[in-house]
């Protein structure tokens, strides 16, 4: 194969680092030439590619974010500017891309992918987990641990008081974070976007809950839950039938930071290393997984599905625990 070059797209994730690192050495023990594109789709559309050696991706499977940098690119939806693209990748001899990001970002290495001259695999990153088919997403682990030291935290301060805490997470329209956050911070209820919420009825669980000399609450709300209106949305329904106090804290970005954990380095030096393989196979327009813990490639095609059927067994685990 000719060279091959890089990217990270759209939000960051902990882990990126580590594909990158894996990408890099795995081409080169193929003796295959990797150039690093800044600043993702954006700096594909504006020349900015650099070769990228083993000894520049050293020291960097521990760091959060992407030594690459990100962007959300609004040109390259954009044929004009794909087109700049993609001959910004032929003048180089470059036929392979790898496109490191989520939903987003796999649509439009999709894009790049289907208008000819260039084989590109996706390497699915995202913290939201939001990707049909493909199990696991590097950061989803790294964005679960760092949910779980700051619910612990605020577990030792509502177990002293007779307050409900509402801890608003990440993940957009889906629930993965929240679901597994609440489940392991040991959450009192987890409102989810994919499943309707009976106010009336969790309020209802609280008071009963209080009744039993339980000290403290936790309820865990996606962002993209009440409506999209998370966290503010829960507050405003919950005062609507009860007088609780009510204590909000919304984790943000904090999630998306920080050192990767073990199993996001291990699944991005995976997955990273499979898609040199990839390539080397033949496979392209596909995205990099490990569902199931076995390496696959999925055609971009194929990336649909009902996420929420896949939750529905944790789900009810919450309820089976309270």
């Amino acid at each position: 194969m000719s060279h091959l070059a890089v990217l990270t797209s759209g939000g960051d994730a902990p882990g990126m680092n580590a594909s990158l690192r894996a990408i890099v050495r795995s081409a080169n023990n193929k003796k295959i030439k990797v150039y690093g594109v800044f600043n993702g789709f954006e700096g594909l559309i504006d020349d900015r590619l650099a070769e990228l050696k083993p000894r520049q991706v050293g020291n960097i499977i521990q760091r959060g974010g992407s030594i690459l940098q990100t962007s959300r690119s609004k040109r390259f939806l954009d044929k004009k500017y794909r087109n700049q693209a993609r001959e910004n990748l032929l003048k180089r001899d470059i036929s392979s891309v790898i496109v490191i990001g989520g939903e987003g970002s796999l649509k439009g290495a999709a894009c790049l992918g289907e208008e000819g001259e260039l084989n590109v695999l996706g390497l699915p990153a995202t913290i939201d987990r939001d990707i049909p088919l493909v199990g696991p997403t590097i950061g989803f682990d790294t964005a679960i641990n760092t949910s779980l030291q700051a619910i612990d935290r605020i577990r030792d301060t509502a177990s002293t008081s007779n307050t409900v805490h509402i801890i608003e997470v990440m993940g957009r329209a889906c629930g993965w974070i929240s679901l597994f956050a609440g489940i392991g911070g040991g959450a009192e209820a987890v409102i989810l976007p994919e499943f309707p919420t009976d106010i009336e009825k969790l309020a209802s669980q609280i008071k009963e809950q209080r009744s039993s000399g339980k000290q403290g609450c936790i309820l865990i709300v996606s962002e993209g839950a009440c409506n999209s209106s998370g966290g503010e949305g829960l507050v405003k329904d919950l005062n609507k039938v009860s007088n609780f106090d009510l204590r909000i804290t919304k984790l943000g970005h904090i999630q998306r930071g920080g050192n990767p954990s073990a199993v996001d380095r291990v699944l991005a030096s995976r997955l990273g290393a499979g898609a040199v393989e990839g390539f080397l196979s033949g496979n392209k327009q596909c995205v990099v997984a490990q569902p199931k813990d076995k390496i696959k490639m999925i055609p971009f095609n194929d990336l649909s599905g009902i996420l929420n059927s896949e939750m529905e067994d944790y789900y009810k685990l919450i309820f089976r625990l309270v």
